[in-house]
């Protein structure tokens, strides 16, 4: 298959006219047309077996008619969507979840779990990698390498198609009474390695990020240098202060789980987390970009004082997402949801959000000014090297997993290709 005629979101983070090559997929390669003083990028197989290709009976030319051709987004912070919860730990749920996602362009998925009892987080943990282990084996391009380059539809590849589960994010349950937002307080508790390393085990090594409040005792310090080599630590509803924060980045912490939510706010006298990130440029950080949480304002400042390459656009997500007005749960917790505002019905705070990644890159562009290029960037590339997955998703280049998005210069979804298969 060829796309052909679009704007090929190259690996300089810069749009250019082209063409992508997928077979078997992955991408095979990618032709980017000559730019102002510089030559064009041709990354390809040999012409002969290029020549060879299209004259196979089932190569497609796809003509673009010129819109955007990205990567398809990520997500590593979300935890439900129509009506479904990744904690609801099980099978039916993760589907569910996995076609929305895919039918609005977010092809990877990262999701969160919340602050519940360590045997429920221990079940949710399984149940996600044992979906993720079945994904993999029924349509990960990497494991059937060598299979007829022919273009079947996503039907003739699985019953429906889905979004791939790629990691979990725990959020929980080493976190802040004091900053524990739509979290069950009562269920947080303290840090403890051997909880950890059951975490791990149950989820067969699919935990990319472990949350953790730094302030709330010394061990929290201390095991960032233990385990900072096998999964990222991340800040995760904490009430530091700017000392305490800067020194969990310096002993190896690396994540700031949704930035100005559930933390200290940012003060000229009192930085806090905030502050902590911004001086360490090791630490990516997580935006929830839906119009609710963050003033746009903040969101560009926030891009300009930190830079782009450390950004990551979430939608933290929960099961109201696509669902109509009404009452819903998060962690055992009753949410309401109204338009774009869903609040716990105890006491009105933010409980997550309800707007999906696409719309999230949407709104930093179209509401907050976002230049596109650092909306998609921040939604594709850089949550895949967080997770230490960008030589696999979240760029246009030879040998990448084919998932990519057609969009019009409205950014309107054209189609969506998961693993070279149009959905």
């Amino acid at each position: 298959m060829e796309i052909r005629n679009v704007l090929v979101y190259g690996r300089d983070f810069l749009f250019h006219p082209g063409s992508v090559r997928v077979e078997g997929g992955t991408i095979r390669s990618v032709t980017l047309a000559e730019r102002q003083g510089g030559s064009g990028i041709n990354e390809s197989k040999p012409a002969h077996e290029i020549k060879k290709d299209r004259n196979h009976a089932n190569y497609e030319i796809i003509d673009g008619e010129g819109a955007y051709l990205i990567p398809g987004l990520i997500d590593l912070h979300f935890h439900g969507a129509v009506g479904a919860d990744v904690c609801d730990a099980s099978e039916e749920a993760l589907a569910a979840i996995a076609e929305y996602e895919l039918s609005v362009g977010v092809t990877s998925l990262c999701p969160a779990t919340m602050t519940l009892p360590v045997s429920d987080l221990n079940h949710i943990l399984a149940n996600i990698a044992a979906y993720a282990k079945k994904q993999k084996k029924e349509s990960d391009p990497f494991s059937r390498r060598g299979e007829s380059a022919e273009n079947p539809t996503c039907a003739e590849e699985r019953h429906r198609p889905q979004a791939s589960y790629v990691g979990v994010n725990m959020e929980g349950p080493f976190i802040s009474r004091a900053k524990k937002g739509a979290q069950d307080g009562s269920k947080i508790i303290p840090f403890s390695m051997e909880v950890l390393e059951g975490f791990l085990s149950a989820s067969e090594g699919l935990v990319r990020f472990v949350g953790i409040a730094p302030e709330e005792n010394r061990d929290q310090l201390d095991f960032i240098r233990e385990v900072k080599n096998r999964v990222a630590v991340s800040l995760a509803h904490t009430n530091a202060d700017y000392d305490t924060a800067k020194r969990a980045f310096d002993l190896g912490a690396s994540h700031a789980v949704h930035l100005y939510n559930a933390m200290p706010a940012y003060s000229h006298r009192a930085p806090g987390v905030v502050g902590a990130v911004c001086d360490s440029p090791w630490v990516g950080a997580e935006l929830i970009s839906d119009g609710v949480h963050i003033h746009p304002s903040v969101v560009r400042a926030t891009f300009r004082m930190m830079g782009e390459e450390r950004m990551i656009l979430i939608s933290d997500s929960m099961r109201a997402t696509g669902m109509p007005d009404g009452t819903y749960t998060l962690g055992g917790l009753e949410v309401v949801k109204e338009g774009k505002y869903a609040r716990l019905a105890s006491d009105g705070a933010l409980a997550g959000s309800v707007s999906n990644l696409a719309d999230c890159m949407r709104t930093a562009v179209g509401e907050m000014g976002l230049p596109l290029e650092t909306a998609v960037r921040a939604a594709t590339f850089n949550p895949a090297r967080e997770m230490g997955l960008a030589d696999q998703i979240g760029s246009i280049g030879p040998g990448m997993r084919a998932d990519l998005l057609l969009m019009d210069r409205d950014l309107r979804l054209k189609a969506v290709y998961k693993d070279g298969v149009r959905c």
